[in-house]
């Protein structure tokens, strides 16, 4: 399969956080691989700059803040429309935690040819102020060092939402 998702109805998804590999929720991609709904194309980076943050519980976040922020590296992977669904449930676009929205990003490796994909960017109604109390400082790639004290879902707070949680964070003063 080539860097464009050409295989019947697959779309490129950018991951950049949790779900690369060797990261806390990259089981599920592991499962989308074994069932045939995603495949891993490579490497990749975006192809302008974009803020790469961690919220609440370590949880990175991209935000849609183009030309700020840092070239961010990550993993690309074609998805069929099953894959879309469970990644969105994952990722709580219903729920308003995240937007699946256009990327543009250059696969690495020889040729870096740059093509059109997806990524799940914070969503529209925090993103701005999230980037504030991230001091307007971002990272270029979610690594094990920036993943140190990523708290897993089933270990969170139960009895508050999500969204709560990031309007929580995103009230608190920057330590």
């Amino acid at each position: 399969m080539g860097a464009n998702g050409s295989k019947q109805g697959r779309r490129l998804v950018f991951t950049y956080g949790t779900l690369k590999r060797g990261f806390a929720n990259h089981g599920l991609m592991e499962d989308l691989i074994r069932t045939g709904d995603a495949a891993f194309v490579g490497t990749a980076h975006t192809a302008g700059r974009l803020p790469l943050v961690c919220g609440p519980y370590r949880v990175p976040f991209l935000l849609d803040l183009s030309g700020a922020g840092e070239h961010v590296f990550g993993e690309l992977y074609a998805v069929s429309p099953r894959a879309i669904a469970r990644m969105d449930d994952l990722e709580g676009t219903r729920k308003g935690h995240y937007e699946r929205l256009p990327i543009s990003v250059v696969v690495d490796g020889e040729g870096q040819k740059e093509v059109e994909a997806e990524a799940y960017y914070a969503h529209r109604s925090y993103a701005g102020v999230m980037w504030r109390r991230c001091g307007e400082m971002g990272y270029k790639v979610y690594s094990e060092k920036e993943a140190k004290g990523y708290v897993r879902r089933k270990d969170r707070p139960h009895d508050i939402t999500f969204l709560d949680q990031i309007r929580i964070f995103i009230a608190s003063p920057q330590t």
